[in-house]
């Protein structure tokens, strides 16, 4: 059986160890970041978008057989077959790993050194009446018109208008599509806004002679004054809360939502030197915790940057090449950056394109509707950054070094109230996997002497 899997609530990731190799950086270490494997039902969007024209690319993470895989996206025109492609999974695989929250790493030096020496960093960076005629009488008594069908690459898509939600409905079951309950009542929704529908499934036949083992990513590109992202459609069937990463690349500044709230998602905190061993998780449960305190209903601002330069860079930029397979159709053109910044020297040279990486969690309760998006002129750069600092452990006899300790202790006690400020662990708990029970002079210092046995 068919079944119509929603372009945004798509299938459970393996949940992956977070880990990049450690590389240089300015005045730290690049260590880990926070990208989007380590969340389950994770779907990643890359929005193209200048003046009324849109590039979507939507990464299918479908885990199953192929045949059983479809989409149904809400699209503002009827799509000609150029305007639809197969990309690669590769640009968006860099993009997120680019523009990911990261954990940076700084290791204290001698204090009983006069200057305090910063480490270097590097970027981590039918007979009789044909079938065809059948079809078409069926369609016109549903209400609904078959406006185009293309195969492109190994999708075989459907480009749809209908007068009404019930009408879609029938059509999508009766050519093997199976909708969730709760469809019609969203499908109504934007039948009401003249939007059309964009089917797309598997023509394993097409899979089988290109050889590709995964469906590849779906690219459609339009002119629309509307700038949203429809994300009813997958809520309908959804047994719980979905992710979202939203990569959107423009030309003048950063994206935010209008119709919700788009919130920074904390950063440049000193957390303790255990985070690094446990990087998925803390960002897990920091992010779970920022939902929390937002009560479920914010966008969240994760980076934002101008390409043309990055610091640090959590991976590579991204080439001109692979901006232009993302859909980034004025790279190339000789366009400038207008950023009055000098870049630095990147592979593939600097790129005049702004990037914005969005994070939602969402559900039907707390996003009743579609993402409604600007671009806005702002282009100060912010990303996610956790720090973590190792205690000088080297041998110190020198007056800077009883200040040196006494600042420690201050500073470690801070980091696990920051810590637990963040992710909602017990303190206690915290305090004792940093073993501050060393640290028992500080004057807040409430653990009782067993809790000092037992430092875990």
């Amino acid at each position: 059986m068919n079944r119509v899997a929603w372009p945004f609530l798509l299938l459970p990731l393996l949940l992956l160890a977070v880990w990049a190799p450690p590389a240089a950086s300015f005045c730290g270490f690049y260590v880990a970041r926070g990208d989007a494997k380590i969340f389950n039902k994770a779907s990643k969007v890359v929005l193209v978008r200048d003046d009324d024209r849109t590039v979507l690319t939507m990464a299918n993470d479908f885990k199953g057989d192929p045949k059983e895989f479809a989409i149904v996206v809400p699209v503002p025109t009827v799509l000609q077959k150029g305007q639809i492609h197969v990309g690669d999974k590769a640009p968006i695989d860099h993009l997120d790993a680019y523009t990911a929250p990261r954990l940076v790493e700084y290791f204290d030096p001698d204090p009983c050194q006069v200057a305090y020496r910063e480490e270097m960093r590097v970027a981590a960076p039918q007979a009789g009446m044909s079938k065809m005629s059948r079809d078409a009488a069926r369609e016109r008594s549903l209400g609904v018109r078959v406006e185009a069908r293309y195969t492109v690459g190994e999708y075989d898509i459907v480009i749809l208008s209908a007068k009404q939600s019930g009408g879609l409905e029938t059509w999508l079951h009766e050519n093997g599509y199976t909708i969730p309950r709760g469809a019609s009542r969203v499908l109504a929704g934007y039948i009401k806004q003249d939007m059309k529908f964009f089917v797309a499934k598997v023509n394993l036949k097409e899979q089988a002679k290109l050889g590709f083992s995964y469906l590849r990513p779906i690219q459609v590109a339009f002119e629309s004054p509307k700038f949203i992202l429809p994300i009813r459609l997958g809520m309908v069937n959804a047994d719980g809360p979905q992710e979202l990463f939203v990569f959107a690349l423009t030309k003048n500044g950063r994206v935010e939502t209008t119709n919700y709230r788009t919130v920074r998602l904390p950063s440049d905190a000193e957390v303790p030197t255990f985070v690094k061993d446990e990087f998925s998780d803390f960002y897990r449960a920091m992010f779970t915790e920022q939902v929390r305190k937002e009560r479920g209903e914010a966008v969240f601002l994760e980076y934002a940057w101008d390409m043309g330069w990055c610091d640090p860079c959590a991976a590579d930029p991204l080439s001109a090449e692979e901006l232009r397979q993302l859909g980034v159709w004025w790279v190339g053109s000789g366009e400038t950056p207008r950023s009055g910044r000098a870049p630095s020297i990147m592979p593939g040279g600097a790129q005049p394109v702004f990037v914005t990486r969005l994070h939602v969690r969402y559900d039907r309760a707390h996003f009743p509707e579609d993402l409604v998006l600007q671009q806005t002129g702002d282009r100060s750069n912010f990303q996610g950054r956790f720090v973590i600092r190792h205690p000088w452990k080297g041998d110190a006899e020198c007056r800077g070094a009883e200040d040196y300790r006494r600042q420690l202790r201050e500073r470690r006690s801070r980091e696990a109230e920051t810590l637990s400020d963040l992710t909602g662990w017990p303190l206690d708990r915290i305090r004792r996997k940093m073993n501050l029970a060393s640290d028992n002079s500080m004057p807040d210092d409430n653990l009782r002497w067993w809790d000092r046995i037992w430092a875990n």
